[in-house]
């Protein structure tokens, strides 16, 4: 009799606080949408990458010439 009334109460127990616990997760409001995201600035590395690529094309060229 008295193992019964341990397991009842384990079970009992188990099931109050599986409850408690997940009740926040039921009821939670779902997570905003995000903001925007954050833009990256291209301007001196691509006029820089240009003047690279314009500067090594003219020297491939005029080395093919002479």
């Amino acid at each position: 009799m008295k193992n019964r009334l341990l397991i009842t109460t384990v079970f009992a127990m188990a099931a109050i606080i599986l409850v408690v616990s997940t009740g926040d997760m039921l009821w939670a409001q779902p997570p905003g949408m995000p903001g925007a995201p954050d833009q990256a600035p291209i301007d001196g590395g691509l006029g820089i990458l240009a003047a690279g690529g314009a500067a090594y094309a003219i020297r491939k060229f005029r080395s093919r010439k002479g």
